[in-house]
């Protein structure tokens, strides 16, 4: 999940050296944090909040697969 998530951000941002993920894992499942650089946010998080809602349901329609829970924050 984190490399899709790292492969999916990469192609979104202007500084693909700069975007990292961390991977949680507790009793609800997979939490992964997203950091991208600060110009770069915008664009991670699109208008009105569009790609990072595609984002998470890529991620969740990937999770179901395994029957694992996931949820994905974008961080500044």
């Amino acid at each position: 999940m984190k490399e899709l998530v790292e492969f999916m951000a990469k192609s979104l941002v202007d500084s693909p050296e700069q975007v990292r993920v961390v991977a949680f894992e507790d009793e609800d499942g997979i939490r992964l944090e997203l950091k991208v650089a600060d110009e770069d946010v915008g664009k991670v998080i699109g208008r009105q909040g569009r790609i990072a809602k595609a984002l998470r349901t890529v991620l969740k329609a990937a999770a179901v697969k395994d029957g694992r829970k996931i949820s994905l924050e974008i961080v500044e």
